[in-house]
């Protein structure tokens, strides 16, 4: 298929592409209806308004509560001064600027090439993500920590290392996952950024321990460490390694760690060679897997962690395969093992977004900094082509024949990739379950939507 040359023709294929999406999220029925923003909503409503605990809250008709630490909480209070209406519009925009800020981190400057076309072929290919359509529609707050972690990316990348470590130490007391970027800190010998995102993180702790005492001493005392809040760990939308053992069956916690322990060597190993050679997105993004990887629960839209590593795919030229597993991350494809996950084909689709995790956290190009594949580009093209005379860019523009190929900038990731493949989707229907499933309430219930304590 050849795509179209003229901006006439663009704007045809991107209302196209824009109904076609827009008719896809309207049939398939994903849309949570801001459950998990329902769950902040009332906690801090009922904390604040009705002199009830943060930990005692559930969502009328449900068993779900409030799983974050107390900061969590406390940065939600400004929540009480809005109707739940407003509150929905207020994390809409959020998430929105969130998600443009990462982009732009993740893009560099390169985006600017593409204009209009190539953001608008990119914002149709992220409205089909399974990750980012959860994110959105249940109001989770997960985008919203990934830019905070994408600052510092951004920050150490371009040597403005004086404040980095903020972003890292506010998301780490708002949700414990981020703090697995400390560790990245750590093994990158970044002492006085990793001591920033700690003291972050500790008074940020500390602050929410004076406004909530008897909130905080439970949640650090016992709530952090009941698994059963959070739900079943064999549920299909659960894509971590605890995951895939909870859903063949094995229950021994010391063959999870002993994977788990693998998979941190192998992130280790891989981070100080992305570090070595200044490439901070490839380090982000190994980070970034390795959460998934490792934490206990990782819902299908905490899986917004992968966006780096698609980045960081196509600025090695690695386009059609980033495209490709970009297109089965948009599939739901996980949902069609939802009541039975056993057999070989059970093992292979239920957990085919954690074998993604794994593959990238595996094959993902590191050791490319933009500055170390700049120099390798200018010297590639002096010992290949001639210098070029003044008048050759007027013929290059009037010739029909296409460019030289080269490597795909960053900003491709958001444009070639995922249009390539966007992705079928499998309806599912509606329910009062916050997964829009239809499965019969367990003993004890969850869903994607409940926030992962861990």
């Amino acid at each position: 298929m050849r795509l179209p040359r003229t901006d006439r023709g663009r704007l045809a294929l991107v209302l196209v592409l824009a109904a076609a999406v827009t008719v896809f999220t309207a049939t398939v029925p994903l849309l949570r209806d801001w459950f998990d923003l329902r769950v902040y909503y009332g906690t801090v409503d009922t904390w604040i308004h009705h002199g009830g605990r943060i930990y005692d809250y559930r969502v009328p008709g449900t068993t779900y509560g409030f799983t974050y630490p107390p900061f969590a909480a406390v940065v939600m209070l400004p929540m009480t001064l809005v109707g739940l209406h407003a509150a929905i519009a207020v994390a809409l925009l959020l998430n929105l600027g969130a998600l443009a800020f990462s982009l732009r981190v993740l893009a560099g400057r390169s985006w600017r090439r593409y204009g209009w076309y190539g953001c608008a072929l990119a914002a149709c290919a992220l409205a089909l993500f399974e990750p980012l359509r959860d994110t959105f529609s249940f109001g989770q707050v997960n985008i919203l920590l990934l830019a905070l972690v994408l600052l510092d990316c951004w920050l150490l990348s371009t040597g403005r290392e004086r404040w980095a470590g903020l972003g890292i130490g506010l998301a780490a007391a708002i949700k414990l996952t981020p703090a697995a970027f400390i560790g990245l800190l750590l093994v990158a010998r970044r002492w006085r950024t990793a001591a920033v995102a700690t003291a972050v993180a500790a008074a940020a702790t500390a602050l929410a321990a004076w406004v909530a005492p008897a909130a905080s001493r439970f949640y650090w005392t016992h709530a952090m460490w009941d698994t059963t809040r959070v739900g079943r760990l064999d549920y299909v939308s659960n894509q971590s390694l605890q995951g895939i053992l909870a859903r063949l069956g094995v229950s021994d916690r010391a063959v999870w760690a002993v994977v788990v322990l693998l998979v941190l060597g192998v992130w280790a190993a891989r981070t100080r060679r992305a570090v070595a050679a200044g490439d901070w997105t490839a380090a982000f993004a190994l980070t970034g897997l390795t959460s998934c990887l490792v934490s206990p629960i990782t819902w299908v839209h905490h899986l917004v962690w992968l966006l780096p590593s698609f980045a960081v795919l196509v600025r090695a030229g690695h386009v059609r395969i980033a495209g490709a597993l970009y297109a089965v991350l948009c599939t739901s494809v996980v949902w069609l093992w939802f009541d039975d996950a056993s057999g070989v084909d059970g093992f292979l689709g239920s957990n085919m977004y954690a074998w993604i995790t794994l593959g990238l956290l595996l094959r993902l190009p590191v050791g490319q900094s933009g500055s170390t594949r700049s120099k390798h580009l200018a010297r590639s093209t002096r010992d290949t082509k001639p210098a070029p005379t003044p008048v050759a860019p007027a013929i290059a523009h009037a010739s029909a024949q296409p460019a030289p190929a080269g490597p795909p900038s960053g900003a491709t990731a958001a444009t070639t990739g995922p249009v390539t493949g966007p992705g079928l989707g499998f309806a599912r229907k509606a329910s009062s379950d916050p997964t829009g499933s239809t499965r019969p309430a367990a003993s004890n219930p969850q869903s994607s939507s409940s926030p992962a304590s861990s």
